[in-house]
């Protein structure tokens, strides 16, 4: 089960599955993931993905359980660019936690 956070960003107000903040005075997040479902991939990858850039989140990370893929996006400028993919059940150490590793099979897991 996820508990969604409610997040005023500037006029709009998105929901993320996760977020995290690294300093105290932070009003936008630095880390947000969304878990993509059929209903949310298009709005997540669109509309709340600029809203992000807009407010300087510097990752999101992107996850397809139904493609078993992460995809972990930087913020660079004003856009996001891939700063890795991975999937199944690769263990990857993923920006901005890559101080610890992350077994993705348990993501996946039933």
């Amino acid at each position: 089960m996820l508990m969604r956070c409610e997040l005023q960003l500037g006029d709009d107000i998105v929901v993320a599955d996760l977020a995290a903040w690294c300093d105290d005075d932070g009003i936008a997040p630095n880390w947000v993931c969304e878990v993509l479902a059929p209903s949310t991939a298009k709005l997540d990858r669109t509309k709340k993905l600029g809203v992000y850039a807009r407010e300087r989140v510097t990752h999101v990370w992107i996850i397809d359980p139904l493609s078993q893929t992460l995809e972990v996006l930087r913020l660079d400028g004003d856009t996001y660019r891939i700063a890795m993919t991975a999937g199944g059940e690769d263990k990857v150490r993923a920006e901005p936690f890559d101080a610890i590793e992350l077994d993705l099979a348990i993501l996946w897991a039933r």
